[in-house]
């Protein structure tokens, strides 16, 4: 996983900044970052203003740590950063 995300304890979870060129830009990663979400069924904690996302991926009800499906969730969201960036 890229090293930018950070993996908090108290609460459990990861955390990412994701800056881009521009607010079009970053609408784009929103638009496809919310595609993701209903595919996978996560939704994550999104805050942003005009050109950047900061993202934070709880732990599902009743678990107490990280899963794969949170891990693997955040390696998406980069892929799709890369992608919206070029």
């Amino acid at each position: 996983m890229n090293q930018q995300w950070r993996e908090r304890t108290r609460p459990v979870r990861l955390e990412r900044r994701y800056e881009f060129k521009d607010y079009s830009t970053l609408r784009d990663f929103l638009d496809r970052a919310a595609e993701l979400s209903e595919r996978e069924g996560l939704y994550p904690d999104m805050g942003f203003g005009h050109d950047y996302v900061n993202i934070t991926i709880h732990v599902d009800e009743g678990d107490e740590a990280l899963g794969e499906h949170q891990h693997r969730f955040a390696r998406e969201l980069d892929v799709l950063a890369e992608q919206t960036t070029h």
